[in-house]
């Protein structure tokens, strides 16, 4: 099965060429095959993965997600009331099924999000972070 990264791709590549229609269709797509938000305008980095496809997933259009991050199925990245910006994800991130990513917070690089958690508040560089709020539970070396 193709990863909804490629399609992700494939229209945020015809985004930024100016090509209006199609960009939207392949979002649409994307919401049929997977039951998933990802919209063209964000910033997705190379080497991204969505676990099994992409199943679930929202994405803010205004999210900036770096490289080789994996997102798990199910997850949330979005605003929050109240807030005006959105979750910047660093380098090196997993993301696991069904976290919840909200508000103006940036992730660090090489940060582990643990499954279900709601991360509320911005997270340094090498945590693992779990529970509801999301705390930081180790440090990795």
């Amino acid at each position: 099965m193709i990863n909804a990264y490629y399609l992700y791709y494939f229209s945020n590549l015809l985004f930024k060429l100016k090509i209006p229609i199609i960009p939207k269709i392949v979002k649409l797509f994307i919401f049929l095959i997977y039951n998933s938000s990802i919209p063209y305008q964000c910033v997705i980095g190379k080497g991204t993965r969505f676990a099994y496809g992409g199943i679930g997933v929202i994405i803010h259009k205004d999210s900036v997600i770096k490289e080789n991050v994996l997102i798990g199925s199910g997850v949330v990245i979005g605003g929050k009331e109240g807030s005006v910006n959105v979750p910047i994800i660093g380098n090196n991130v997993k993301i696991a099924t069904g976290a919840k990513i909200l508000g103006d917070i940036s992730i660090g690089d090489n940060v582990i999000i643990g499954a279900n958690a709601v991360v509320l508040k911005s997270i340094p560089d090498n945590a693992v972070v779990a529970g509801i709020p999301a705390k930081i539970i180790k440090y990795l070396k």
